[in-house]
């Protein structure tokens, strides 16, 4: 089976923060595979910006070092890579005052219909003084757009102000607002799934569905972040945007079309729908933690405290939620949510749990019947698995077997599935923000999430420990066994 690529016209893109971790790991690499695989049209020009002093040949050479650093696989022709760093142009510039900004109108031109995108890989503090200088240097044209990375604030006022700063001088339709999670291949299979198939459509309510659990952990701890994630924190780094994402797409009504603002108002309206958690039930419905030292993939590691160098944190590094969306296709289904550092592993997977058989029909000698489960597996190996009951082949007896149909996308399609950036980066070229979060659904995300800090605060209860290497805090565990259910692990 043969993917079709197909090109896109020239373009620009300024990448903020060119010298940065993000730029050099992910957006550079994703670029040069759209390269590689002859997406990005002759005359297309990729322009690194920071204050940084360096030539255009110096950060050429950066950008290559880090393709052989962190894309070393597809860094193999070494045609290709020179074709990609003839592509690439520097500019100095300085984000808070005027230097620099009228050389970068120089290497862009003056031509209106050429799609130019601005990429803000920063810190969030500096997207407004951004807009607000290529407002001023009249840098913004009718087909230029702004990227900018989450968090979108650290909370619904912060956040509200970045909007205002941003909508000051771009239309909402220029603005993109990232989010890695929905560029993997996987989150759009889900809609896929959903909507083209009959099978599980009819099926997707609360008369058949038991309920649903979403799992995004990572083995790792906070390394070099460690700084930014103490500010932030599990809650606000991975659940506001992230997690919520992803129980959207889960729980969102039919669109009526796949444009970008009639999928967007259905995802806002599951935000919306969400009961809301505070003070009077916040000890019921969450669970918060923090790693102690322990033991992961066989090697000791430190605390959460010992790596950012604070006893008094009380910054959380895992969170386990349930959460109900009030309206007639979830009522009384509920949501299951965790994420968190220093788990046994990486992976990120949504499992949709039907519910039981309504009689028993065997005798128990047949083996335990296990309800019929979905999981839409996005790392590290996508793909979707569904988990059927079936009768063990052979004579003697019948004994029943929990066996899953298997689908898995590099065994299916036997192509290089693209990485969430090179899709999220082509889609902003071509206009198409399906994707990308619209300022009402980051707003709403964030009236949900701030009565949970705000009820944390309250409480003045430190973060429950748990040690790396484990699956957080017992009383996730609690959380959903005292409904009659479990965490699904290992995809069964």
């Amino acid at each position: 089976m043969t993917t079709q690529i197909l090109q896109v016209e020239p373009f620009d893109l300024v990448v903020f923060g060119g010298t940065g971790d993000l730029s050099y790991r992910k957006l550079y690499p994703a670029l040069f595979r759209r390269h590689i695989e002859g997406q990005l049209s002759p005359g297309t020009r990729i322009v690194g910006v920071s204050r940084q002093r360096m030539s255009r040949d110096e950060f050429a050479f950066a950008v290559a070092d880090a393709l052989k650093r962190f894309d070393p696989a597809h860094v193999k022709d070494s045609d290709a890579l020179e074709a990609f760093v003839a592509l690439l142009d520097y500019v100095t510039v300085d984000a808070g005052g005027d230097a620099g900004w009228a050389d970068l109108g120089t290497i862009l031109g003056d031509d209106p219909a050429r799609v130019r995108a601005f990429y803000l890989a920063t810190s969030p503090e500096l997207f407004g003084k951004i807009a607000n200088r290529l407002s001023a240097h009249q840098l913004i044209t009718p087909a230029a757009r702004v990227i900018v990375e989450k968090p979108i604030g650290k909370d619904g006022a912060s956040a509200a102000a970045i909007n205002d700063a941003l909508g000051a001088v771009f239309a909402e339709s220029q603005i993109y607002r990232i989010d890695h999670y929905l560029g993997k291949e996987t989150v759009q299979n889900l809609m896929a799934l959903r909507f083209a198939n009959a099978l599980f459509e009819p099926l997707w309510n609360s008369g058949h569905i038991d309920h649903v659990q979403i799992t995004v952990s990572e083995s790792i701890g906070v390394e070099s972040r460690a700084g930014y994630y103490d500010k932030s924190g599990a809650l606000r780094d991975m659940v506001q945007n992230h997690l919520l994402q992803l129980l959207c797409l889960v729980a969102m009504e039919p669109p009526a079309s796949l444009t970008a603002d009639a999928v967007r108002d259905e995802k806002r309206k599951v935000l919306q729908s969400l009961l809301k958690i505070d003070a009077g039930n916040a000890s019921e419905r969450t669970v918060r933690g923090q790693y102690r030292a322990g033991a992961a993939f066989g090697e000791a590691v430190r605390g959460y405290v010992d790596e950012v160098g604070d006893p008094d944190t009380v910054t959380e590094t895992f969170v386990a939620l349930k959460l109900e969306i009030e309206n007639w296709r979830w009522a009384g289904v509920p949501f299951y949510l965790r994420t968190g550092k220093r788990l046994p592993e990486r992976i990120s997977e949504i499992v949709v749990v039907f519910r039981k058989a309504p009689h028993a029909l065997f005798p128990s000698s047949a083996g335990k019947v296990h309800q019929t489960k979905l999981v839409i597996r996005l790392q590290p190996d996508e793909g979707i698995k569904l988990w059927l009951m079936i009768k063990e082949p052979g004579p003697g007896g019948f004994r029943l077997q929990h066996v899953p149909l298997d689908m898995s996308f590099a065994e299916a399609f036997g192509v290089h599935t693209p990485e969430a950036y090179e899709r999220l980066l082509m889609d902003v070229i071509r206009g198409n923000a399906t994707l990308f979060m619209r300022r009402d659904e980051v707003e709403a995300a964030w009236a949900f999430i701030d009565p949970i800090r705000q009820a944390w605060a309250e409480s003045k209860e430190a973060p429950r420990p748990y040690v790396a290497g484990s699956w957080g805090p017992s009383a996730s565990i609690a959380l959903i066994e005292r409904d009659g259910r479990t965490w699904v692990e290992d995809g069964e």
